[in-house]
């Protein structure tokens, strides 16, 4: 259920905003027992609550419930502000690691001039080199639907001058009244 469609989960039996989002630590955990595990990462075994909070103390750690589904929780003796510390850097290693692109699109018609292509051709291999992919479209007005050879030999001649940089992702086909192809870095 969401608040007035913010996307905020709320519970249905308290009214108040769910903490799925949220990890237990210490006071929070609410089982009566739960499995820990040691900051070495050995097993202890299945504790009461307040046990476990006593052993974690005796480490001056924090317990953290990691798996709270499980019968009972499976919680950990650790650093809670190290733990959460390095989840935000995996956060942001991962998204340094991420590729992203953008798909650029180059129109031209049927009867574009050499010198015209040629530009064209140039601002094509502009973006492929900043690994974009480019979406060639060969526009037709008019009476020149009657030109799709033309507008196939254009295509064919910038993906000719562009083969050694670029392969073509999706072949020429008709879109109406345009014709599309999709370039990607090789």
């Amino acid at each position: 259920m969401t608040a007035g469609g913010v996307g905020i989960a709320i519970s249905r039996q308290t009214g108040r905003p769910d903490k799925t989002d949220k990890t237990n630590i210490n006071q929070d955990i609410r089982a009566k027992e739960v499995r820990v595990i040691d900051p070495e990462g050995n097993q202890v075994g299945i504790l009461p609550t307040y046990r476990a909070l006593a052993a974690a103390a005796d480490f001056g750690l924090d317990l953290v419930e990691i798996s709270p589904n499980a019968n009972p929780p499976v919680c950990k003796i650790m650093d809670y502000g190290r733990y959460k510390y390095e989840l935000v850097k995996k956060k942001q290693e991962a998204k340094k690691k991420q590729s992203t692109f953008q798909v650029k699109e180059i129109k031209v018609r049927p009867k574009t001039s050499d010198h015209d292509l040629s530009v064209k051709i140039d601002h094509i291999i502009k973006f492929i080199g900043k690994k974009d992919k480019v979406k060639v479209t060969v526009v037709f007005r008019g009476r020149e639907i009657t030109l799709t050879q033309l507008g196939r030999e254009l295509l064919d001649k910038i993906v000719s001058s562009t083969s050694e940089i670029a392969v073509v992702e999706q072949t020429p086909r008709f879109e109406g009244r345009a014709m599309i192809m999709i370039l990607a870095p090789k």
